[in-house]
């Protein structure tokens, strides 16, 4: 991806040709403005994408470096942003890196809308980039964003181009890791909590699982999806209780939903590790706040925080960093398992 003087060569009257309407309604569009047709919005937004043009606000502040500011974008729910210690991690990695530069961070939460209202704040020239983590597939207004100003993911793209930059940990290899750890102490029945798998974290977690079974010629425990959360993973270790389907061992692609696992398996009587072994991830303060500690997959989220605002500071820069960084995880053994 080239972030020279280039890109700013589509021009506004460029863009209105291609979406067939009137230069005015491309001004609206990019001004975040509502009065403009579902249909008008619609083509616009395409041949913004399709030209990759740059709103002229934004552009010259891309140029200038006036609003020396950048945006961190979490399509998730203030109740997960802020009881999930992995953000923290996150927020206090780009801010270390931030310190040592002239920019600022700015932190958007954008659940409660489509993203329209971030979407037109950073169009309209607010941030210079984008920091976006924790998408899902139903968060399509990342693209308008990424159309804008540069941005790099925090993991896996849900929609992933050859031109994105991200930074990601292994999750395959992690699932593998810890699913083929409960292998090794010979636990044969092994079920999984998973995070959500509209998220590519959760998918990989849950593939990795499953090639680690696949490889001991075991056959899939019980699945279910926890939502990365306290009470989704309490809700998961119910339903796999409620089938009967008690396994030996489980992985639990988090900590925090490996704790609300832990409860309900004390109310219903089963010691871990005695009668069930499970390994968490993430390494959060969770892991050692739980009775038993957990043994946990440990993710460097501070260094991925510090990392991906490296590159963005690149890209602002006009440098051309690389556009894939995979960090590894590392198993944390403690009392769980």
């Amino acid at each position: 991806m080239s972030t020279d003087t280039s890109r700013l060569a589509v021009t506004i009257e460029e863009v209105a040709a291609a979406a067939g309407v009137s230069r005015s309604t491309v001004s609206r569009v990019v001004n975040g403005s509502t009065a403009v047709s579902p249909t008008a919005l619609e083509a616009v937004q395409r041949a913004i994408t399709a030209l990759n043009y740059v709103p002229n606000r934004a552009a010259r502040s891309l140029a200038s470096r006036q609003t020396q500011a950048i945006g961190l974008i979490v399509p998730e729910d203030t109740t997960r942003f802020f009881g999930d210690p992995f953000f923290a991690s996150i927020v206090s990695g780009i801010n270390a890196r931030l310190n040592r530069s002239d920019y600022v961070l700015n932190l958007f939460i954008a659940s409660d809308d489509p993203g329209d209202k971030t979407t037109s704040y950073v169009r309209s020239g607010a941030v210079d980039g984008a920091i976006i983590v924790s998408h899902h597939t139903s968060d399509t207004f990342i693209d308008r964003i990424a159309a804008a100003v540069p941005v790099v993911y925090g993991g896996r793209p849900v929609r992933e181009r050859e031109r994105n930059y991200y930074v990601d940990v292994d999750n395959v290899r992690g699932g593998r890791d810890a699913t083929a750890y409960l292998i090794e102490r010979g636990h044969r029945r092994i079920g999984t909590i998973t995070g959500p798998l509209t998220m590519p974290a959760g998918i990989d977690r849950l593939r990795g699982y499953r090639e680690a079974l696949a490889a001991a010629g075991l056959e899939e425990g019980a699945v279910e999806d926890g939502g990365f959360t306290a009470d989704g993973g309490a809700d998961a270790m119910r339903r796999i209780l409620d089938r009967g389907e008690v396994p030996d061992a489980l992985f639990v692609a988090s900590d925090l939903m490996a704790r609300g696992a832990l409860a309900v398996l004390a109310a219903a009587g089963l010691r871990v590790p005695d009668d069930i072994a499970i390994i968490g991830f993430d390494d959060s303060p969770v892991a050692t706040s739980v009775t038993p500690q957990l043994t946990t997959m440990r993710q460097p989220s501070f260094e991925q925080g510090q990392r991906m605002a490296s590159i963005l500071l690149d890209l602002l820069a006009g440098k051309d960093p690389r556009h894939v960084t995979i960090l590894d995880t590392t198993l944390v053994v403690r009392d769980s398992v």
